[in-house]
């Protein structure tokens, strides 16, 4: 497995990337769905597109995220990974709860419930942002 390392690495920021747009996107289309009215036709649309960025962007792009990272850590060695990789796990499960919310949050504008702000989802759009450039900083630099 190990002569497919450079090919699984690339997967799996090819995929990571996926994941991270659809993590950028989601909440910014929540920012403006906040603004119509629930059983709107525009409400309509935005729960379309909500639904298709989750379902065929996201949820793939991060299983694969997950399933190439396992294989780069098994070929690697977890013995030979420093602490950096561990607080990587650490953002990256964080990323995956904020994963799972902005799936949650989605349900609720499909039942008509959503209870969330324009604010609250501006800012929860910062939030993945955040995580990314901490990861990234730490698998680069690997400062520990």
């Amino acid at each position: 497995m190990a002569e497919y390392y450079l090919l699984i690495k690339a997967l799996h920021i090819i995929s990571f990337t996926a994941w991270m747009a659809g993590m950028f996107y989601l909440p910014r289309l929540y920012v403006y769905h906040t603004k119509y009215q629930s059983g709107s036709e525009t409400d309509q649309l935005f729960q379309t597109m909500e639904r298709k960025l989750l379902r065929v962007i996201m949820n793939p792009a991060m299983i694969a995220t997950f399933i190439f990272g396992i294989m780069l850590m098994y070929i690697l060695g977890l013995e030979s990974l420093g602490g950096w990789f561990h607080a990587k796990v650490t953002l990256v499960l964080i990323m995956a709860g904020c994963h799972g919310m902005l799936a949650k949050y989605r349900k609720d504008f499909e039942k008509g419930v959503n209870k969330k702000s324009e604010k609250f989802f501006r800012m929860l759009n910062e939030v993945p942002t955040v995580l990314m450039i901490l990861i990234v900083m730490l698998v680069v630099l690997k400062p520990f």
